[in-house]
């Protein structure tokens, strides 16, 4: 196989003011945007500038991107930018057909309803058969936070709406950001957890401190949740959490995606997409202390998954993979 084609750096020969938009302020996907923005200064006039909005790192980055709030916004998973493409699904009712993407972050992640053992609930047919009064913490279910969307029409797919959580004598703790769940948990506030960042130290520290069964997703969940939103499922090694002892199907909630529209012009969208592949390193020498199957973001890059977008490429960030052999 010929390797592909080391493309020299572009040269954008103007100063640029842009507005990104990433995650609440401390995570990976503001971690990106500052890494990515510091590249594209590199290429560009001496008065470059850019600025990273705080936002939910969901479909809300999508919206500010469609709307004309921001120039480049960044989400997770990936896959769900197809919504605000075609306005469906959570963006039923606002579409975004200029919407583009600049590529991905490749990632492994996993939503996971996680029990207390003392429970003994090792799926979700015992969960339904002996309805208990669980305290689940999760993520806010408000229309902007899309874990905590995806969380409620996961457990709708799986037959306990929140009502019949209520209707059993259960509860959900809603709290704005993933770490505030875990502590909330490893501090005995809640008996179940159901979240994403199945990478993180948060994960794996709690798994540690407190003894879980973690919930496979049914084959009956699965199709319908892929039937209405196209959602994916993945499995996870045993042992990748402490007593999860069986390779387990979990729903995917991979990739971060990087997201602009038609109006970003095609030499900054191609510099952008050139930033992402060829000063990667730039990126992943923050997480290199983290072994990879642990890192919230993989490396090294494979370039041939980071060009494989669930909406179409930006024509720029296109050329660029395309005479770089990747696409």
């Amino acid at each position: 196989m010929t390797a592909p084609v080391k493309i020299p750096p572009p040269t954008l020969g103007r100063s640029l003011t842009l507005h990104f938009k990433g995650d609440w302020g401390r995570a990976n996907l503001h971690r990106v945007m500052g890494w990515l923005g510091y590249e594209l200064g590199r290429l560009a006039g001496p008065r470059f500038r850019f600025a990273i909005w705080n936002g939910l790192g969901g479909l809300d980055a999508a919206r500010a991107v469609g709307r004309g709030e921001v120039d480049v916004a960044i989400m997770t998973p990936a896959h769900c930018a197809r919504m605000a493409l075609e306005g469906t699904g959570f963006c039923a009712g606002e579409a975004f057909p200029h919407l583009r993407a600049l590529g991905l972050v490749p990632q492994n992640d996993r939503l996971i309803l996680a029990i207390r053992r003392e429970h003994n609930i090792r799926s979700f047919a015992d969960l339904r058969a002996k309805q208990p009064p669980l305290r689940i913490i999760a993520a806010r279910d408000d229309g902007l936070n899309l874990i905590g969307q995806v969380t409620q029409e996961f457990m709708r797919a799986a037959g306990i709406p929140r009502e019949t959580l209520e209707s059993w004598g259960g509860r959900y703790l809603e709290r704005d950001e993933p770490a505030d769940c875990f502590h909330d948990m490893t501090a005995g506030k809640a008996d179940a957890i159901i979240m994403e960042a199945v990478m993180t130290d948060w994960w794996h520290t709690m798994a540690k401190k407190v003894e879980l069964h973690y919930l496979p997703i049914e084959p009956a969940t699965k199709d319908q949740l892929h039937r209405a939103y196209g959602w994916p499922s993945a499995t996870l090694p045993a042992n990748y959490q402490p007593g999860l002892d069986v390779e387990t199907e979990f729903l995917d909630f991979s990739d971060f995606i990087l997201l602009t529209t038609t109006d970003l012009p095609d030499d900054v969208a191609y510099a952008m997409a050139w930033s992402l592949i060829e000063r990667y390193e730039g990126l992943s020498r923050q997480y290199t202390h983290i072994p990879p199957e642990r890192s919230p973001v993989n490396y090294p890059i494979n370039p041939k998954a980071a060009c494989r977008t669930s909406i179409p490429l930006h024509p720029g960030a296109e050329r660029y993979f395309k005479q770089a052999g990747h696409l």
